[in-house]
């Protein structure tokens, strides 16, 4: 039984982000600040679900798929939910845990979270603070292990 796990989470070049927080904590805005980044560097990226996430471990890596409900739609706050380019699945490769600003340290290494069982690399970012947070992601996919897959 998969793992459900309020989250939105998308796929930049071959690796699989999850965004977490409370709701309003900027989820969405954060992924649509990385889907208009990636696309004006060229690289490839699509949502793979908005708030809502089913986890399932299979061979020792975190899966996630977007309900069915929900798939391929993207809400906005403020806005009705709307169609977006999405993939039906993807590989957990990095969480991004957003938290009030007091709450995240100036410099941090990545530390693990623990998903349906599986340990997956974790940033603590700020919450409604998507340039921000999308600076610390594309510096962190740029470093290694990441720097292979983002050329």
């Amino acid at each position: 039984m998969p793992q459900n796990l309020h989250a939105s989470m998308l796929v930049i070049a071959d690796r699989g982000i999850v965004v977490t927080g409370p709701s309003g904590s900027g989820k969405t805005g954060l992924c649509l600040a990385l889907i208009d980044y990636c696309r004006a560097s060229g690289r490839f990226v699509r949502l793979v679900c908005d708030d809502q996430l089913l986890l399932e471990p299979e061979q020792g890596r975190l899966i996630a798929r977007a309900p069915a409900t929900t798939s391929g739609l993207v809400e906005v706050r403020g806005h009705r939910p709307s169609a977006i380019a999405f993939e039906p699945a993807a590989v957990v490769d990095l969480v991004v845990e957003l938290l009030p600003e007091d709450a995240v340290p100036r410099f941090q290494e990545a530390r693990p979270a623990v998903l349906a069982g599986v340990t997956v690399p974790q940033l603590r970012l700020p919450r409604r603070n998507a340039h921000q947070a999308a600076l610390a992601i594309r510096a962190y996919l740029e470093s290694p292990p990441f720097v292979a897959s983002m050329d």
